[in-house]
């Protein structure tokens, strides 16, 4: 299996420095004394921030786009918290890559750099 899917879809392996993110939403405030006082909400969120690929082909990153142009989708990965696979519906942060070769016609057939995050709907 992948290191990560998006709807079912086995991503190629990414660069290193991948950050899967953990967070603790809490609602907070202070008291009369100044101490925090608080709650957790919800359960624990995920961000994975500096998904890369150094190199795919047009096709492997037009696949990738395709899939997260649904906007919301599912993503599966290892939780750091368990060490074991689970799946978040997510959706994407900015989707950038440069061209790097270019056919005759003008069509970028490689593209370098390819890069995205997924941040965690919260459902």
């Amino acid at each position: 299996m992948a290191y990560l899917a998006i709807n079912g879809y086995e991503l190629p392996s990414p660069k290193r420095g991948l950050e899967p993110v953990v967070t603790t939403l809490v609602d907070a405030g202070r008291d009369a004394n100044g101490t925090v006082v608080g709650q957790r909400i919800g359960r624990d969120q995920y961000k994975i921030n500096n998904l890369e690929w150094p190199w795919l082909t047009a096709a492997e990153w037009s696949r990738i786009l395709s899939i997260l142009k649904h906007f919301f989708v599912y993503v599966t990965f290892p939780d750091p918290v368990t060490n074991e696979f689970i799946t978040v519906r997510m959706y994407p942060g900015d989707r950038t890559a440069e061209p790097y070769y270019v056919d005759e016609n003008g069509k970028p057939t490689h593209y370098r750099n390819c890069k995205v995050n997924l941040i965690d709907t919260g459902e």
